[in-house]
């Protein structure tokens, strides 16, 4: 996945200063709801309530975090496609946006035309951890282990066709194991999961597993980036190991389609200026996010290279929801 550098957002926002001031100082006119559509704890709403912090102290008024997971993110974008487009309700998706038009059937919205991006916050590469009982150290022991025992172990994801499912059937296709998919509600309860041996494994971005990858309640094996990560550096990556495999999940806002470019203007403005305050960049990355920063126009790109990449693992592992 492309990353797009902070410095190129930043000098978009000279461009906003054409905006009417008028357009911008009638928004908001009341509270604002930020939807996550997964349950609170895992990465996506751990950003989410950082950059709510952001846009309240810096747009006038409150920035409420509302959780609604379901359906691989599809109840809560569902929920802000048919909001009022005034800008005050908007989504922090993630990676089941542009999964989602080739996994199901039939969808009752499109990303592209339904939702208007506002800025790419931040990427995050994946993370293999595994419970702390199961024995193997490393990946090669742990393809090993998996391969003994076909079926007998199980993988969290945060539902059908969601960041981790993904992620763990290219694993699958690029090493043939055999594990069971048990789908969650979001990043917590999948991370719980593994904690509590409900299931064995989870291929994660980072931000929910790293508190429990560095007390011991999780086992990390490996991290699907080109180097290690400095928050886990004793966490090899998947091509030290020998396996070819770099995948991660991203976040990012949007609102609802025919929302007013000045409000679009204004949300990306904030965005940026939230995300290039040194405090909140540190606490992303701590988290093991990569700030991103994007324009609107190119996060809209970014959506449909994902789209268009995560369609040919769909269609390789044939994952299909009616």
């Amino acid at each position: 996945m492309a990353l797009v550098p902070l410095g190129a957002a930043a000098l978009a926002v000279l461009a906003i200063a054409a905006v009417p001031a008028a357009a911008q100082d009638t928004y908001p006119s009341r509270p604002v709801e930020l939807v996550v559509p997964f349950a609170a704890g895992g990465g996506t709403d751990l950003l989410a309530r950082l950059l709510s912090d952001g846009l309240s102290k810096r747009l006038g008024q409150s920035f409420v975090v509302l959780n609604r997971p379901g359906a691989n993110t599809n109840v809560g974008t569902q929920l802000v496609v048919r909001a009022k487009p005034d800008g005050h309700t908007l989504v922090m998706a993630s990676i089941g946006l542009a999964a989602n038009p080739s996994l199901y059937k039939r969808l009752s919205f499109d990303p592209l035309n339904d939702l208007v991006p506002i800025s790419l916050i931040a990427n995050s590469p994946t993370i293999l951890v595994v419970t702390p009982s199961l024995p193997p150290k490393t990946l090669p022991d742990l393809i090993a282990l998996v391969k003994a025992r076909p079926g007998e172990l199980n993988y969290a994801s945060y539902g059908v066709g969601s960041g981790p499912h993904l992620a763990t059937e290219l694993f699958r296709s690029k090493t043939g194991v055999d594990i069971v998919h048990v789908p969650f509600a979001g990043g917590g309860p999948a991370a719980v999961g593994v904690m509590n041996n409900t299931v064995q494994m989870l291929f994660s971005s980072i931000l929910p597993v790293l508190g429990l990858a560095r007390d011991g309640n999780v086992k990390p094996i490996a991290i699907a980036s080109e180097r290690r990560s400095p928050l886990l550096p004793d966490v090899p990556t998947f091509g030290a190991s020998g396996i070819d495999y770099r995948t991660g999940t991203w976040f990012g806002l949007l609102a609802p389609a025919k929302t007013p470019e000045p409000i679009i203007a204004a949300l990306h403005r904030a965005t940026v200026e939230t995300l290039q305050d040194p405090d909140v960049r540190r606490r992303i990355e701590e988290q093991g996010g990569d700030v991103v920063a994007s324009s609107p126009a190119e996060f809209r790109a970014f959506i449909k290279e994902e789209t268009d990449r995560l369609s040919a693992v769909i269609r390789s592992a044939n994952i299909q929801i009616d």
